[in-house]
């Protein structure tokens, strides 16, 4: 099966403490490195999602009523 155009699927293992590896393709393609802060949203029926981090000022913006453009 081919994967929509810009859609991706990998798999994880958790490890005993909970933890789990991004893959380096993952990490690569969403520009994730050593110390970013990550977001996880759990949706009981939906899933859990961990969206890329150029979407945190949109979803501090949403979730604080703030313009992009005001400074914290």
């Amino acid at each position: 099966m081919t994967a929509p155009k810009g859609k991706y699927m990998w798999t994880v293992t958790v490890g005993e403490k909970g933890q789990i590896v991004i893959p380096k393709q993952a990490r690569e393609l969403f520009d994730i490195k050593a110390g970013d802060t990550l977001i996880l949203f759990g949706d009981k029926e939906r899933g859990i999602a961990i969206p890329p981090k150029t979407s945190f000022d949109e979803l501090f913006g949403m979730a604080f009523n703030t313009k992009e453009s005001e400074s914290i």
